[in-house]
């Protein structure tokens, strides 16, 4: 199977490498993922490959003790995301470099400040925002137990849940391990959707305002006349 990118992307390298440490290289990623401000991770095609090597055996985990541990190291790392946006603030914003652009935040923070509390649920399966959208709410000094509470449930749902989609899949479609690749593409498409939805809608909301504005100034026009 050919890897969709880097060798260190692709789930069967990193377990070919890595053998039986595989499930903690996953731990490893996913908390560098959702608070150390790195977003070009894998995250949901590890969680939902962990899973599916756990159903076919390459992994030898219980599955309800491997999505309690995906799910805590994802809500440290948000955790820990929040934190470092709370304590160094808003300077982050203004950096440039290779992984930390200023466009990342600025998008988060949109998608913040659109959904509220809920971004946190809702942001865990939209890639890259999932990485800064806890950097966004320290930054912002959202309230802690209000933080941990709604950062809690998109960690389970979102660790919880493709993992199980993974092992669910495996089981019922053992061949799927042949085809990894077709299926982490298909991950990636069902992650892209929120993305495109809001792209959908705002170009909608923006049809409409100009739509409206135009009617106004028709209505002006007419009433000059």
């Amino acid at each position: 199977m050919h890897s969709l990118g880097p060798d260190w992307m692709d789930p069967q390298w990193l377990l070919d490498r890595f053998g039986g440490q595989f499930f903690w290289v996953s731990v490893a990623i996913v908390f560098i993922e959702c608070g150390l401000l790195f977003p070009i991770l894998p995250g949901d095609s590890l969680l939902f490959a962990v899973g599916l090597f756990i159903a076919e055996g390459s992994i030898q985990l219980n599955i309800v003790v491997a999505c309690v541990i995906l799910t805590l190291a994802a809500f440290i790392g948000n955790v820990t995301g929040y934190e470092i946006g709370r304590a160094i603030g808003a300077p982050l914003y203004e950096r440039e470099g290779r992984f930390l652009k200023k466009k990342y935040f600025d998008d988060t923070h949109a998608f913040f400040e659109k959904h509220g509390a809920k971004a946190l649920v809702l942001g865990r399966f939209v890639p890259i925002v999932r990485t800064f959208i806890t950097v966004v709410a320290g930054v912002s000094r959202m309230d802690r137990r209000h933080f941990f509470v709604w950062s809690g449930v998109g960690a389970a749902l979102w660790a919880t849940g493709v993992t199980l989609l993974g092992y669910f899949l495996g089981q019922a479609f053992p061949v799927l391990k042949d085809h990894l690749e077709l299926a982490i593409l298909a991950i990636v498409a069902v992650s892209v959707i929120p993305m495109v939805i809001e792209f959908v809608r705002h170009k909608s909301a923006a049809r409409t305002v100009i739509e409206e504005t135009e009617e106004v100034v028709e209505d002006l026009v007419d009433g000059r006349d």
